[in-house]
Protein backbone atom coordinates (compact mmCIF):
# COMPACT_ATOMS: atom_id res chain seq x y z
CA UNK A 1 0.00 0.00 0.00
CA UNK A 2 1.33 3.34 -0.93
CA UNK A 3 0.17 4.62 2.60
CA UNK A 4 2.95 2.58 3.94
CA UNK A 5 5.60 3.94 2.07
CA UNK A 6 7.95 5.98 3.33
CA UNK A 7 10.46 6.94 0.37
CA UNK A 8 12.56 10.15 0.78
CA UNK A 9 11.04 10.25 4.56
CA UNK A 10 13.99 11.04 7.51
CA UNK A 11 13.15 8.63 10.39
CA UNK A 12 14.98 8.48 13.54
CA UNK A 13 15.06 5.83 15.97
CA UNK A 14 16.54 5.49 19.16
CA UNK A 15 18.26 2.63 20.64
CA UNK A 16 17.59 1.54 17.19
CA UNK A 17 21.04 -0.97 17.01
CA UNK A 18 19.41 -4.03 18.28
CA UNK A 19 16.61 -5.81 19.57
CA UNK A 20 12.95 -3.91 19.33
CA UNK A 21 14.28 -0.73 17.75
CA UNK A 22 16.32 -2.53 15.26
CA UNK A 23 13.50 -4.73 14.10
CA UNK A 24 11.67 -0.62 14.02
CA UNK A 25 14.51 0.71 11.88
CA UNK A 26 14.77 -2.01 9.43
CA UNK A 27 10.60 -1.60 8.79
CA UNK A 28 11.07 1.57 7.75
CA UNK A 29 14.23 1.24 5.98
CA UNK A 30 12.21 -1.57 3.77
CA UNK A 31 9.29 0.97 3.31
CA UNK A 32 11.94 3.24 1.66
CA UNK A 33 12.49 5.52 4.61
CA UNK A 34 15.79 7.24 5.22
CA UNK A 35 16.65 5.74 8.44
CA UNK A 36 19.15 7.02 11.13
CA UNK A 37 19.83 5.19 14.57
CA UNK A 38 21.48 6.78 17.43
CA UNK A 39 23.38 4.69 20.25
CA UNK A 40 25.80 4.80 22.61
CA UNK A 41 28.35 1.98 20.88
CA UNK A 42 28.22 1.29 16.99
CA UNK A 43 27.17 -2.19 16.04
CA UNK A 44 28.88 -4.82 14.00
CA UNK A 45 25.97 -4.92 12.04
CA UNK A 46 22.87 -2.43 11.10
CA UNK A 47 20.20 -3.57 8.69
CA UNK A 48 20.81 -2.31 4.78
CA UNK A 49 19.60 1.19 4.52
CA UNK A 50 20.37 2.30 8.06
CA UNK A 51 22.81 4.83 8.87
CA UNK A 52 24.28 5.51 12.26
CA UNK A 53 25.24 7.99 14.84
CA UNK A 54 27.19 7.44 18.71
CA UNK A 55 24.94 9.20 20.80
CA UNK A 56 23.95 8.82 24.67
CA UNK A 57 20.20 9.84 24.44
CA UNK A 58 20.55 10.96 28.56
CA UNK A 59 22.35 13.97 27.09
CA UNK A 60 20.64 16.85 25.73
CA UNK A 61 23.86 18.43 23.75
CA UNK A 62 24.10 14.84 21.57
CA UNK A 63 20.31 14.96 21.14
CA UNK A 64 21.06 17.99 19.24
CA UNK A 65 23.88 16.26 17.50
CA UNK A 66 21.69 13.52 16.11
CA UNK A 67 18.91 15.60 15.17
CA UNK A 68 21.03 18.61 13.29
CA UNK A 69 23.02 15.26 12.04
CA UNK A 70 19.26 13.80 10.23
CA UNK A 71 18.54 17.43 8.88
CA UNK A 72 21.64 17.38 7.19
CA UNK A 73 21.91 14.22 5.72
CA UNK A 74 18.43 13.77 4.87
CA UNK A 75 16.84 17.57 4.38
CA UNK A 76 14.10 16.57 7.26
CA UNK A 77 12.95 15.46 10.15
CA UNK A 78 9.77 13.02 9.45
CA UNK A 79 9.54 10.45 11.97
CA UNK A 80 10.86 9.98 15.36
CA UNK A 81 10.58 6.80 17.61
CA UNK A 82 11.59 7.13 20.76
CA UNK A 83 12.93 3.74 21.87
CA UNK A 84 16.10 3.86 23.56
CA UNK A 85 15.12 2.74 27.41
CA UNK A 86 15.28 -0.71 29.52
CA UNK A 87 16.05 -1.14 33.09
CA UNK A 88 17.59 -3.99 35.02
CA UNK A 89 16.37 -5.78 37.75
CA UNK A 90 16.59 -3.84 41.35
CA UNK A 91 15.22 -4.47 44.54
CA UNK A 92 12.90 -1.59 45.13
CA UNK A 93 13.43 -0.72 48.73
CA UNK A 94 16.73 -0.85 48.58
CA UNK A 95 17.62 1.00 45.05
CA UNK A 96 19.88 3.90 45.18
CA UNK A 97 18.63 7.31 44.13
CA UNK A 98 21.36 7.70 41.84
CA UNK A 99 19.98 4.88 39.74
CA UNK A 100 16.32 5.57 40.19
CA UNK A 101 17.30 8.74 39.10
CA UNK A 102 19.35 7.48 35.76
CA UNK A 103 16.66 5.07 34.98
CA UNK A 104 13.96 7.83 35.29
CA UNK A 105 16.55 10.32 33.06
CA UNK A 106 16.81 7.47 30.52
CA UNK A 107 13.08 6.41 30.32
CA UNK A 108 11.44 9.53 30.51
CA UNK A 109 13.49 13.00 30.71
CA UNK A 110 15.93 11.51 27.57
CA UNK A 111 12.23 11.27 25.17
CA UNK A 112 10.43 14.13 26.26
CA UNK A 113 13.60 16.06 25.08
CA UNK A 114 14.32 14.48 22.13
CA UNK A 115 10.60 15.08 21.14
CA UNK A 116 11.08 19.00 22.02
CA UNK A 117 13.98 18.87 20.01
CA UNK A 118 11.83 17.35 16.75
CA UNK A 119 8.62 19.06 17.20
CA UNK A 120 11.29 22.25 16.68
CA UNK A 121 11.93 20.91 12.83
CA UNK A 122 8.30 19.07 12.70
CA UNK A 123 6.63 22.24 13.45
CA UNK A 124 8.53 24.20 10.67
CA UNK A 125 8.06 21.59 7.74
CA UNK A 126 4.79 21.99 5.61
CA UNK A 127 4.31 18.23 6.29
CA UNK A 128 4.65 18.00 9.98
CA UNK A 129 5.68 15.25 11.27
CA UNK A 130 5.03 12.19 13.85
CA UNK A 131 6.44 11.07 17.11
CA UNK A 132 6.32 7.69 18.04
CA UNK A 133 7.14 7.04 21.87
CA UNK A 134 7.74 3.34 23.15
CA UNK A 135 5.74 2.67 26.04
CA UNK A 136 5.77 -0.74 28.10
CA UNK A 137 2.90 -2.86 30.39
CA UNK A 138 5.68 -2.32 33.04
CA UNK A 139 3.79 1.73 32.98
CA UNK A 140 0.07 0.59 33.02
CA UNK A 141 -0.04 -2.31 35.38
CA UNK A 142 3.03 -2.98 38.29
CA UNK A 143 5.78 -3.65 37.46
CA UNK A 144 7.66 -5.37 40.38
CA UNK A 145 11.60 -5.23 40.77
CA UNK A 146 11.98 -2.22 38.36
CA UNK A 147 9.91 0.44 40.08
CA UNK A 148 11.64 3.70 38.72
CA UNK A 149 11.16 1.70 35.12
CA UNK A 150 7.39 1.54 35.42
CA UNK A 151 6.84 4.95 37.03
CA UNK A 152 9.00 6.56 33.80
CA UNK A 153 6.97 4.35 31.65
CA UNK A 154 3.73 5.55 32.90
CA UNK A 155 5.20 8.88 33.09
CA UNK A 156 6.00 8.61 29.04
CA UNK A 157 2.42 7.71 28.51
CA UNK A 158 1.48 11.25 30.30
CA UNK A 159 3.40 12.88 28.20
CA UNK A 160 2.55 11.06 25.07
CA UNK A 161 -1.00 12.58 25.54
CA UNK A 162 -0.01 16.21 26.88
CA UNK A 163 2.46 16.72 23.73
CA UNK A 164 -0.39 15.93 21.16
CA UNK A 165 -2.61 18.16 22.53
CA UNK A 166 -0.01 20.96 22.54
CA UNK A 167 1.68 20.26 19.42
CA UNK A 168 -1.25 19.22 17.08
CA UNK A 169 -2.55 19.95 14.26
CA UNK A 170 1.75 19.87 12.38
CA UNK A 171 2.42 17.04 14.98
CA UNK A 172 0.70 13.85 15.98
CA UNK A 173 1.91 12.07 19.08
CA UNK A 174 1.22 8.73 19.67
CA UNK A 175 2.46 5.71 21.94
CA UNK A 176 3.06 1.77 21.31
CA UNK A 177 2.64 0.34 24.91
CA UNK A 178 4.29 -2.94 24.88
CA UNK A 179 4.56 -5.95 26.15
CA UNK A 180 6.72 -9.87 26.23
CA UNK A 181 9.02 -9.42 23.43
CA UNK A 182 11.94 -11.78 21.82
CA UNK A 183 14.83 -10.33 21.70
CA UNK A 184 19.15 -10.86 21.95
CA UNK A 185 18.19 -10.49 25.46
CA UNK A 186 15.21 -12.73 26.32
CA UNK A 187 17.05 -15.45 27.95
CA UNK A 188 18.15 -13.48 30.26
CA UNK A 189 14.81 -12.74 31.99
CA UNK A 190 12.85 -15.92 30.71
CA UNK A 191 15.89 -18.65 30.62
CA UNK A 192 16.41 -20.88 27.21
CA UNK A 193 14.11 -21.86 24.55
CA UNK A 194 11.74 -23.68 26.58
CA UNK A 195 11.38 -20.71 28.86
CA UNK A 196 10.95 -18.63 26.10
CA UNK A 197 7.81 -20.93 24.88
CA UNK A 198 6.78 -21.48 28.60
CA UNK A 199 6.06 -17.54 29.31
CA UNK A 200 4.40 -17.18 25.95
CA UNK A 201 2.14 -19.77 26.08
CA UNK A 202 0.89 -17.50 28.85
CA UNK A 203 -0.07 -14.85 26.33
CA UNK A 204 -3.37 -15.02 24.81
CA UNK A 205 -2.21 -15.34 21.37
CA UNK A 206 0.27 -18.08 22.33
CA UNK A 207 3.18 -16.55 21.81
CA UNK A 208 5.53 -13.46 22.94
CA UNK A 209 5.92 -10.84 20.40
CA UNK A 210 8.96 -10.32 18.23
CA UNK A 211 10.28 -7.06 17.40
CA UNK A 212 8.73 -7.13 13.74
CA UNK A 213 5.21 -7.01 15.72
CA UNK A 214 5.79 -3.91 17.35
CA UNK A 215 7.56 -2.73 14.04
CA UNK A 216 4.27 -2.86 11.71
CA UNK A 217 2.59 -1.23 14.44
CA UNK A 218 5.12 2.04 14.50
CA UNK A 219 5.01 2.20 10.54
CA UNK A 220 0.94 2.53 10.60
CA UNK A 221 1.26 4.73 13.66
CA UNK A 222 3.60 7.17 11.58
CA UNK A 223 1.29 6.57 8.29
CA UNK A 224 -1.19 8.56 6.83
CA UNK A 225 -3.63 5.43 7.48
CA UNK A 226 -3.54 6.64 10.89
CA UNK A 227 -3.84 10.64 10.02
CA UNK A 228 -6.56 11.20 12.38
CA UNK A 229 -4.56 9.01 15.57
CA UNK A 230 -2.60 11.47 17.99
CA UNK A 231 -2.29 10.94 21.78
CA UNK A 232 -3.02 7.24 21.60
CA UNK A 233 -1.83 4.35 23.46
CA UNK A 234 -1.81 1.08 21.28
CA UNK A 235 -1.54 -1.65 23.06
CA UNK A 236 0.96 -4.31 21.56
CA UNK A 237 0.50 -7.45 23.79
CA UNK A 238 -0.87 -9.91 22.17
CA UNK A 239 -4.01 -9.67 25.11
CA UNK A 240 -2.27 -9.47 27.91
CA UNK A 241 -2.17 -11.28 31.32
CA UNK A 242 -4.58 -13.36 32.51
CA UNK A 243 -4.98 -12.35 36.22
CA UNK A 244 -3.71 -14.57 38.60
CA UNK A 245 -6.39 -15.44 40.74
CA UNK A 246 -7.56 -17.16 38.19
CA UNK A 247 -5.03 -19.91 38.33
CA UNK A 248 -5.26 -19.80 42.10
CA UNK A 249 -9.22 -20.18 41.92
CA UNK A 250 -9.14 -23.37 39.48
CA UNK A 251 -6.40 -24.76 41.77
CA UNK A 252 -8.72 -24.57 44.78
CA UNK A 253 -12.02 -25.88 42.82
CA UNK A 254 -9.87 -28.80 41.55
CA UNK A 255 -8.09 -29.69 45.29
Amino acid sequence: MDELRFDGQAVIVTGGCRGIGRGIAQRFAQAGANVLVCCRNEPDSLPEGVAFIAADVREPEQIDAVVANCVDRFGSLDVLVNNAGGSPPADSATASPRFTSGIIGLNLVAPIVFSQRAYAVMQIQESGGTIVNIASVSGVRPSPSTLAYGAAKAGLLNATRTMAVEWGPKVRVNAVVVGLVVTEQAHLFYGDESGIAAVGATVPLGRMADPTDVADVCLFLASPLARYVSGAEVLVHGGGEKPAYIDAAEGTVRD
